[in-house]
């Protein structure tokens, strides 16, 4: 099971006993967890968001903590904090939840920005500072946040350079009629479902091997010129305020890599960065007030993107060097 494919797939069945759907969303997870990404769950209350992102977390294997944000908190309650110990005179460190490979915080956007603030050098320097002191975080290293987008009241909208820092946002439907009665039989014949009841299915060994050859896939020259046409176009976009950033650029390479490899290609296809689209993109631009008055989404605004960027010729070869097609496992 060392190979990107085989570990998706075993991902996809232990955290299928829990939850229905949201295919879309574990193999975001999967993709941010082999190349280093974070996550932002935005939905309703009870669509499940934070049980898909404890239940992956379980099914990893890896150490994760869950932090419940709420207005009272302070940075220290995240990261940690230096505390007397009178019998020795010394200081000693206590550890905040951070220092775990998986941070589930949920509802990100109920407390501070100062507190929001403690995960932006974890999330992207994989450290932390206390009291001066730099300190590495495990790897790896993932942060899986949820916010609910509906509330007006006690709740801190993330600022831009926060919502940056995510690799992908993904947002959690309410599950059409189909779905929700299988979650009704499952739960009328196990009342106690939850995700505790996620088996963990790979180990750390499993986990490095399958991120390798993440690193290994090939992206084309072609591709790298059409990620460059589809964040250039969101700069450009009249309805855009803001477009996407360099960090958006190199989302689009390094998630490609990973939603390649998952799929059994040694290489990126333009595919793969169409997919990828909505969710590299989503949170990092910024309507124009006059977008926002005529009441235009940001996902039509990148459809109209995605439509107007011309990709790469379906006859172009996009396979590496050696022409390899498929990742072996």
């Amino acid at each position: 099971m060392s190979s990107p494919g085989a570990l998706y797939e075993t991902l996809c069945d232990a955290v299928g006993e829990v939850l229905v759907g949201n295919e879309e969303v574990i193999e975001g997870l999967t993709i941010a967890l082999l190349t280093d990404g974070h996550l932002l769950l935005e939905g309703v209350p009870g669509v499940a968001k934070t049980t898909i992102a404890n239940a992956f977390a379980r099914a990893t294997g890896l150490s994760y903590t869950r932090i419940q944000m709420t207005p009272d908190m302070v940075p220290a309650d995240v990261v940690g904090t230096n505390i007397y110990q009178q019998a020795t005179g010394e200081f000693q460190l206590k550890k905040g939840p951070v220092f775990s490979n998986v941070v589930v915080a949920d509802e990100i956007n109920r407390t501070t920005a100062k507190t929001q603030s403690a995960l932006l050098e974890a999330m992207e320097e994989t450290t932390v500072t206390i009291d001066g002191d730099t300190i590495a975080l495990p790897e790896p290293f993932i942060v899986v946040a949820t916010q609910n987008p509906i509330e007006m009241e006690g709740v801190f909208e993330l600022p831009e350079a926060q919502r940056d820092r995510f690799q992908f946002k993904y947002t959690i439907e309410i599950p059409d009629r189909t779905e929700e009665r299988t979650i009704l039989d499952r739960f009328d014949r196990s009342p106690a479902l939850g995700p505790e009841s996620v088996e963990e299915v790979i180990d750390p060994e499993t986990l490095q091997t399958a991120s390798e050859a993440v690193t290994a896939v090939h992206v084309a020259e072609p591709v790298k010129e059409y990620i460059l046409d589809l964040v250039a176009a969101t700069r450009t976009a009249p309805a855009l305020q803001h477009g996407g950033s360099p960090r958006a650029t190199l989302a689009f390479l390094r998630a490609g890599k990973g939603r390649a490899a998952i799929h059994g290609r040694s290489y990126v296809i333009p595919d793969d960065i169409k997919a990828l689209t909505m969710p590299v993109l989503e949170h990092r631009v910024i309507r124009t007030t006059d977008a926002e008055l005529a009441d235009q989404s940001v996902t039509d605004i990148l459809d109209d993107i995605l439509s107007d960027v011309t990709p790469p010729s379906a006859e172009t070869d996009f396979s590496g060097p050696d022409g390899e097609a498929v990742t072996p496992d």
